[in-house]
């Protein structure tokens, strides 16, 4: 792939961000409507809902027009009968530079505004049809002021990339037949300043330690929540305002662009969370923005979410269905993002979703599924895989809803992956349970693998399980504190050997004794404490183990790559099984023993006659096990156990996993 650099503007404008203002009260007669970035093409596709490159056309551009430079303002309103732009150039005054609505009937108003530039607090003066006043913001803008304040800035995505060698290589390395094991963080709270407890991090300061932290840890990718500009910090960033700009809490664009040069150029790729289901009703964001329900659904029966008391776009609106679109493909453009995670698509798929009976409405087949939502998300992964193949669309899908990472030309939605949700239901029930009592419930384990191949799976354990009383992972395990470690230690080497993609939300891998709380830090001090540090250890290791077996990643999700070996054990409450890579030699046999019971001498059958030695063991003392490892190469005997012609003896460690790898053929 060739380098990408992201230009906005024409002219190179000074990159100090202090506020460029050359005439503090420019006469009405400067402001220039005859200059447009819009082409007649554009026009037709941003009203056919098609154009996925309105970032280049709408919001605030500093440019170039007959020898002067000053910034183009461009929105969409089409409702308003009178558009101005205010700030402090003009003592935000609204009969000071008025917009010109276009004459094509697309309800954009335009203008060039001289010797204004980069770094001026602006906003939308508008007056609806009814003679209702609003201020908005730039919905395009390109930075926001920080909340509380909530002015729109001129700026642009000029940045000199340094990741050439990730961009023409993340093709392979972001591949679903390749490792991908994903760090899920909260900026505001991963990590605060030790000396000052109530300060936040800028992106730079966060980078300096993520970066070498996630590469000490072997993830293969990070995952933020959502960056984008948010008014309400409870919101945790799902409460979008600024959906074109990553929040001014920590920084500038080009400081979080740096950020993500930073992890590429070790070999980390970045998935950004993203929210297209729904955005506040903050009265500078995009509800009623030109007085009318413009980006939200009429009809509040579709237009607004009864549990998070927001509003949903009206994704049958070819113009909002652009501005989703165009979104989606931006942070993949301007910020060499590697793939979007889809928030709440489930609330997207139905009418009904949180609903009671005569709250919705049936599509025009009597059905509960959104038609408009279920085309808008096809089209999307069509745009997003055309122009950039090699990123990732994940789908938070937690309903059955079929075929989510099946192309679109088979019917699918397209995606790429999605979270796999009943696995993490059943599995952390299953291991919330006392030893004693899992006997009776191996099925919660092994149901799994009835629909694991039915979509591209990605397993998650997210902020959502670590909040709202849920309790920390580390928490949810029964026992005394060995137990519940040496549970945690099960509960991911299960993680790590079972079919799918991974994804670990931050804390859980050292431990995290409390649960999440989004205005304050991890408690880093925990580390200080042995069983911390070997949980650490212990996901060091099994993404070393995860990256290095062909057998662990290359056949995630399909069949060919799983075995079950033996799940009929349930009195002692083991169960064995085989995963397998491309090439016959590729395969390991995991043994995991749900219990504080340890067994020795216990038989399991084996895929191959030959040497078996042990790659892993949950139980090591490096990671605060009792250390019952099997040190020595174990030889299979032709003895016929659970089905195969071969098998081996060995120790399984209490609340412990084993890993084994074939070695060779030999009997």
């Amino acid at each position: 792939m060739a380098k990408r650099t992201t230009k906005q503007t024409p002219v190179t404008i000074d990159p100090k961000p202090e506020t460029e203002t050359v005439d503090q009260t420019p006469e009405p007669s400067t402001v220039s409507g005859d200059y447009s970035r819009l082409t007649e093409f554009d026009i037709y596709l941003f009203r056919a809902g098609k154009h996925t490159r309105l970032y280049e056309k709408l919001g605030s551009h500093v440019v170039e027009v007959d020898g002067v430079v000053g910034t183009y303002f461009a929105v969409w309103a089409p409702s308003a009968r009178y558009v101005a732009v205010i700030g402090n150039f003009n003592g935000w005054n609204k009969g000071s530079h008025p917009l010109k609505v276009r004459w094509d009937s697309s309800g954009i108003w335009e203008a060039f505004v001289p010797h204004i530039g980069r770094g001026e607090i602006y906003k939308y003066a508008i007056t609806h049809d009814s003679g209702r006043e609003l201020e908005k913001g730039d919905p395009f803008a390109l930075w926001w002021e920080t909340p509380p304040k909530t002015g729109s800035v001129v700026w642009d995505n000029w940045y000199e990339w340094k990741d050439d060698y990730w961009m023409r290589n993340r093709g392979k390395i972001n591949a679903l037949n390749k490792p991908i094991s994903v760090y899920e963080l909260h900026l505001n709270s991963w990590r605060r300043d030790p000396s000052e407890p109530t300060r936040q991090l800028s992106y730079n300061e966060v980078a300096d330690a993520l970066v070498p932290y996630i590469k000490e840890l072997g993830f293969t990718h990070v995952e933020f929540m959502p960056v984008m500009e948010h008014p309400y910090d409870p919101s945790w960033g799902y409460q979008i305002t600024g959906y074109f700009a990553p929040t001014s809490r920590f920084g500038t664009p080009q400081d979080f662009m740096n950020m993500i040069e930073r992890l590429h150029q070790e070999n980390i790729g970045v998935y950004l969370d993203w929210v297209p289901s729904h955005f506040p009703g903050d009265a500078h964001g995009l509800y009623e923005f030109d007085g009318s329900h413009l980006y939200e659904h009429p009809d509040m029966r579709k237009g607004y979410h009864p549990d998070w008391k927001s509003y949903i776009f009206n994704y049958g609106r070819n113009e909002v269905r652009a501005f989703l679109l165009s979104n989606a493909l931006f942070w993949l453009d301007r910020f060499h993002a590697d793939g979007l995670r889809v928030d709440a698509v489930a609330s997207m798929l139905y009418l009904d979703y949180s609903r009671n009976h005569g709250e919705w409405e049936p599509n025009v087949f009597g059905g509960r599924e959104n038609l408009e939502a279920i085309s808008l998300f096809k089209e999307l992964n069509e745009a997003v895989y055309k122009d950039f193949p090699e990123v990732q669309m994940i789908a938070e899908e937690s309903t059955a809803f079929p075929g989510v990472t099946r192309p679109t030309y088979t019917g699918g939605l397209g995606f790429g992956m999605k979270w796999m949700m009943g696995w993490m239901n059943d599995t952390l029930r299953y291991f919330q349970r006392d030893s004693y009592y899992r006997r009776w419930h191996q099925d919660e384990l092994t149901f799994s693998t009835v629909y694991a191949f039915s979509e591209n799976f990605m397993l998650p354990f997210s902020h959502d399980e670590v909040v709202y009383g849920k309790k920390a992972l580390i928490s949810k395990m029964p026992g005394d504190e060995w137990q519940r470690f040496a549970n945690l230690r099960l509960l991911f080497t299960y993680m790590f050997t079972h079919p799918g993609t991974k994804l670990l939300f931050m804390g859980c891998e050292f431990g995290q004794t409390s649960e999440w709380k989004f205005d304050g830090s991890l408690d880093w001090h925990l580390l200080d404490y042995a069983p911390h540090q070997g949980m650490k250890e212990c996901m060091k290791a099994l993404n070393r183990l995860y990256r290095s077996e062909p057998a662990l990643y290359e056949q995630s999700f399909v069949a060919e790559g799983f075995e079950w070996i033996d799940t009929t054990d349930r009195e002692n409450s083991m169960i064995v099984y085989a995963r397998k890579g491309t090439r016959t030699k590729e395969q390991v046999v995991i043994v995991l023993n749900m219990t504080p019971i340890p067994r020795t001498d216990y038989r399991i059958g084996v895929p191959a006659a030959g040497t078996w030695a042990e790659l892993f063991n949950s139980d090591d003392r490096a990671f605060f096990g009792s250390g019952l490892l099997n040190s020595q190469p174990l030889v299979s005997e032709p003895q016929e156990w659970q089905g195969r012609q071969a098998s081996i003896v060995l120790t399984v460690p209490p609340l412990g996993a084993v890993v084994l790898k074939y070695q060779n053929n030999e009997a």
